[in-house]
């Protein structure tokens, strides 16, 4: 019954837990005892709760079934350290909106899930603590930033997790590690509670091992949020529903654009170029329209997304100086020396280095030559994709060119490292979403992804579209062996 319900669908789950076969505490259980087993190697979990706030009497639509949190998503009463030195020990004094609102729909959080430190990275390698790994082949990451959210997913651990996305960090991650990853329209989910990287670009979004599950999820989280200015104002939690259209069918006379310059960029991967033409023959198959298109300004968009997220990060990340919260180093003379030690010690590397470009990117004589040069090229990459998907319903583009690769592959080649954003940041630039779905193998042991990406609070039509490739093919039902 463990390896059952460790990759049992969350409507599975609610069969089981109907028919009175099992409660929420077995399904607690099996995955305490697979985090348990397996965490020791994979180190997707920073930690489990004794007593997860559990919702067993709540008739919601997630009633009793738990996930995992992103170590940057607050959680009450609990420890929220962006995987970072700095905020080791800190203990949340309130729960983000997307936590809540899971809360609500009677789902709950076993613990936080392993992260790159203040979710900058694309490798899960720069967390303060410990790397995760791949459960396909632990010797290789399981992408970043939100690596320990698809990680957990991937090994069986629990159905759901909430991760964040500023540039691809659950869309990459969810492609190397065989699950789904979704990031949503901009707007369309709270950030309060959401420890903060790049604000224009952040969005929670939701991996899951089926997409039904993130449809779920995801309308669970969703709609407008007080705490949050940026949230859509005329979507309302109570009034969305994704899954309503996952029958397996597409949307009639579906129109597929695929980026061409995306699917056969030069240097990627044959396995992957392979895996992407077989996906689009599915579609074809379910009676899609498959058109090849370009959009030229996608060739700036890692440009735009360095400078955009590094200005942003230095912004954000000025406030954790020892003074209101975290750790200081208290080993000082002055003012000035506690600042630069208590920063220097509490932040990684990857997020000194963030800092520090993007205080060069925003610094006087600087600022109009980086920065707002990057947001009219910004406008200009939204302008085009709302312009392409006048004549497609939904855009078709690699989540990455190269598998999941092995540890301290990019550790000399630190462009190569940024560059793994290439084919997600786009979508966060452009404030639109996107969703990456399982499509295969490379070399039979490592898995692939594909990437839908639609206008504006097209989520419905994504699953939609993602489900019927689902239910056609058997990637999803493979799980690696532990």
């Amino acid at each position: 019954m463990m390896k059952e319900l460790a990759f049992a669908s969350i409507r599975q789950l609610q069969q089981h837990l109907h028919t009175g076969d099992i409660t929420p505490d077995d399904i607690v259980s099996t995955s305490r005892e697979r985090i348990n087993a397996y965490d020791t190697q994979i180190g997707a979990v920073l930690e489990t709760f004794d007593s997860p706030q559990s919702s067993h009497t709540h008739d919601g639509p997630l009633s009793g079934i738990p996930g995992l949190v992103k170590d940057n998503i607050c959680q009450k009463g609990q420890k929220t350290t962006c995987a970072s030195k700095i905020l080791d020990g800190f203990v949340s004094p309130y729960s983000a909106t997307a936590v809540n609102r899971l809360q609500n729909a009677g789902a709950f959080s076993i613990g936080r899930a392993n992260c790159d430190e203040f979710a900058m990275g694309s490798s899960n390698e720069t967390s303060a603590y410990y790397p995760a790994a791949n459960p396909w082949d632990t010797s290789c990451v399981p992408g970043g930033s939100s690596g320990g959210s698809a990680a957990a997913v991937a090994a069986g651990y629990v159905p759901w997790a909430l991760g964040s996305d500023t540039g691809g960090s659950c869309r990459q991650p969810a492609s190397f590690c065989g699950v789904v990853g979704c990031k949503p329209t901009y707007g369309l989910v709270s950030r309060y509670g959401l420890v903060s990287y790049a604000s224009s670009l952040d969005q929670i979004g939701v991996l899951s091992r089926y997409v039904y599950d993130n449809a779920l999820v995801l309308q669970a989280i969703a709609g407008h949020d007080t705490q949050d200015d940026k949230t859509l104002p005329h979507v309302h939690n109570n009034n969305v529903n994704f899954v309503q259209h996952l029958t397996g069918s597409i949307k009639q006379d579906l129109k597929i654009g695929v980026i061409d310059s995306a699917i056969n960029a030069q240097g990627i991967h044959s396995q992957i170029s392979q895996a992407l033409h077989d996906a689009l023959d599915v579609y074809r198959q379910l009676g899609a329209t498959i058109e090849y298109t370009n959009l030229p300004s996608l060739d700036h968009s890692a440009a735009v997304y360095f400078m955009l997220s590094r200005a942003e990060a230095a912004s954000n990340l000025s406030r954790f100086d020892g003074v209101r919260y975290g750790n200081r180093y208290t080993d000082t003379q002055s003012l000035q020396e506690m600042y630069e030690k208590t920063r220097s010690y509490g932040f990684g590397p990857q997020v000194k280095q963030r800092i520090l470009i993007g205080n060069y990117v925003l610094s006087s004589g600087h600022s109009d030559e980086f920065y707002e040069s990057a947001k009219v090229v910004q406008n200009m990459i939204r302008e085009e994709f709302i312009n392409a998907f006048k004549q497609y319903d939904v855009l078709f583009m690699p989540v990455n060119s190269i598998p999941a690769f092995s540890f301290g592959k990019f550790e000399d080649n630190k462009l190569e490292m940024d560059l793994q954003d290439y084919f997600t940041a786009p979508a966060n630039l452009a404030g639109i979403p996107a969703i990456s779905v399982p499509c295969g193998f490379v070399d039979n042991r490592l898995p692939i992804g594909f990437q839908l990406l639609g206008p504006d609070l097209s989520e419905g039509m994504l699953f939609q579209t993602a489900y019927a490739y689902e239910h056609n093919t058997d990637w999803h039902t493979m799980h690696p062996h532990l």
